[in-house]
């Protein structure tokens, strides 16, 4: 029996946000800080490695969304065709990762040392003239509006990028959604969020 102080049954259907597959680009290089900004241009305009396949757990959300959504970047795109790939997207450039825009720190490091200390100047508030946290916050709360009035209607899946997920969450938090499944933020896993009455 339901305890009516405590109703577990969705009142909608669910939103199930993926990461991308992996990108088709090299994370091996040492590159200074400008080379950073070149090579995160590189990897915007990058689709996936070859050889990926979605998993069938993304596959199956897929096939039981009425909208599939995807970032406007190219690796987002492919990510949602090979996972729905007899569905028409919707694109959307509001669902895009959250800048990187390196420090102007001297040295050589791997692309992977540079996201890290590029995601934390920019959390501290160093967009050097790109979007900043607080308009990237605002646009998470703008993209998680557009999830939740299409969730109103069936299932949802959108295929974006790691950071810009994790800033989902708490949007998606305070419209009443709750994480049901925890896939972690490895490429192609994903969670799934419910609206609980």
């Amino acid at each position: 029996m339901t305890d009516p102080n405590h109703p577990t049954e969705p009142v909608c259907g669910s939103i199930t946000i993926a990461r991308h597959g992996m990108p088709d680009a090299d994370r091996t290089v040492k590159i200074d800080w400008e080379g950073y900004e070149h090579w995160w241009k590189g990897y915007d305009a990058a689709g996936l490695a070859p050889g990926q396949e979605p998993p069938d757990e993304l596959v199956q959300a897929a096939a039981e969304a009425r909208v599939v959504f995807a970032s406007s970047l190219p690796r987002a795109i492919e990510t949602a065709r090979a996972a729905a790939p007899d569905r028409r997207l919707v694109i959307d450039p509001d669902f895009v990762e959250a800048p990187l825009p390196p420090p102007q720190m001297s040295g050589t490091l791997k692309p992977g040392t540079w996201g890290v200390y590029a995601r934390i100047f920019w959390w501290l508030g160093f967009s050097r003239g790109l979007e900043t946290r607080r308009e990237a916050e605002l646009r998470a709360e703008r993209a998680a509006d557009k999830l939740v009035i299409a969730a109103e209607e069936g299932n949802v899946v959108l295929c974006a990028h790691g950071w810009f997920n994790r800033m989902l969450r708490p949007a998606l938090k305070r419209r009443g959604w709750r994480c049901v499944q925890d896939g972690g933020d490895t490429y192609w896993s994903n969670r799934r969020y419910e609206k609980i009455r």
